[in-house]
């Protein structure tokens, strides 16, 4: 036992420090262009911002603008946020008691004073620049680096795997699944490892005909380059690019914002998928990572490149910001949803109402974080 802990602790340890920068580095960038989208609304909408933070905790370094707003980097470089005039905490929680008191001109600059429609403009204004980022990214990759193109063609098909019950044949060129147009065999990768057990439906093109096929992945394990393991959905086809057949086209400015937007709107619904796995018990919790795997994540893409750590930015941002939707009180998405109650009754939730909704946010999200702090550390330690 005393064996395992010491491993654990050295691997933890050197792991760490290796992965510290990349991931700070990361996650400020994501926390930045949220906390911006609030900050610009917020001040579109005429609301003082008294505070934007990096990170939590005492203030190491900061500056006031011309606006009075005091823009400052924190001790604990785990987040960020923006304090509103009227707030009483950096959850942006309001004081009864301190709103009534205000005078006309200190309501005039309290974000709690607004009407419903500016407020959620403000909350939901964060996720929203989390997923601009994200596409923006995905786009200046696809500027730079053009659209890769490698013909979907099936060369080998695995005994006894789902394509072989499927009817795959050799020479078969997948066009489209469910629907959607098949430019590349690692476009058909991609969509067969986010749907393993679900059924999905193949257009092939065969000897000059169109053939429709249906094939449900299977579900297997599969490590990547650093040693992860990853459960995808496998179809069973093997898949081998002849000398020349490999091509990365140029895109425009058009054509890559339409690829950074398809590539958000994929980690959005693979990321229900996901969710939707675990609700039916399908899906494998252990899966979700915390901190620590998103800090192994980032030590390991950036010794692949600065191409693999941009990209994983761009993941992470889309990621944050579907997370804040979600309709839990302390998130965005649970102010959002007491603002759909205020519209429905006519009148803001009571003060002790709201105070009991944001602490069972914080237990739910401290439940969140050690689960996934947890099997951070178990993964860690095996590796």
């Amino acid at each position: 036992m005393i064996d395992f802990f010491t491993h654990s602790f050295n691997t933890l340890s050197h792991g760490l420090l290796g992965y510290a920068v990349p991931f700070l580095f990361v996650l400020t960038i994501v926390v930045f262009f949220h906390e911006l989208g609030h900050f610009l609304v917020a001040r579109w909408a005429g609301v003082r911002v008294l505070t934007f933070s990096l990170g939590f905790g005492p203030e190491l370094v900061g500056f006031n603008d011309r606006h009075g707003t005091r823009w400052k980097i924190s001790a604990i470089p785990l987040g960020g946020y923006v304090k509103f005039f009227g707030d009483e905490s950096e959850a942006s929680t309001p004081s009864a008691q301190t709103l009534a008191a205000m005078s006309a001109e200190e309501r005039a600059g309290s974000f709690h004073h607004k009407k419903v429609a500016p407020r959620a403009a403000i909350v939901a204004a964060g996720p929203i620049a989390n997923f601009i980022l994200g596409a923006l990214i995905f786009a200046g990759m696809a500027l730079y680096y053009g659209k890769p193109s490698t013909i979907a063609r099936v060369d080998g098909v695995v005994a006894d795997g789902a394509a072989a019950a499927a009817g795959f044949k050799v020479g078969d060129v997948v066009v489209q699944i469910d629907g959607k147009p098949i430019e590349s065999f690692a476009d058909m990768q991609r969509i067969v490892a986010m749907n393993a057990g679900s059924a999905l439906a193949f257009q092939v093109k065969r000897d000059g005909t169109i053939v429709s096929l249906t094939a449900t992945p299977a579900l297997l394990e599969r490590k990547d380059p650093f040693g992860n393991s990853h459960r995808l959905g496998v179809l069973g086809v093997e898949h081998k690019a002849q000398a020349g057949e490999a091509s990365t086209a140029p895109v425009g400015i058009g054509e890559a914002l339409k690829i950074g937007v398809e590539q958000v709107w994929f980690i959005i619904t693979s990321t229900f998928k996901f969710l939707g796995s675990l609700f039916v018990g399908n899906g494998n919790p252990n899966e979700v990572s915390g901190v620590l795997g998103i800090a192994k994540m980032s030590g390991q893409a950036a010794s692949a490149g600065f191409q693999f750590v941009i990209n994983l930015c761009a993941v992470l941002s889309v990621s944050i910001g579907l997370l804040n939707l979600f309709p839990i009180p302390l998130l965005d998405g649970g102010h959002l949803m007491f603002y759909a109650a205020e519209v429905i009754r006519g009148r803001p939730l009571s003060e002790r109402t709201q105070e009991m909704g944001f602490r069972i946010g914080l237990g739910l999200v401290l439940m969140l974080m050690v689960f996934a702090t947890y099997n951070d550390i178990l993964r860690m330690a095996a590796s």
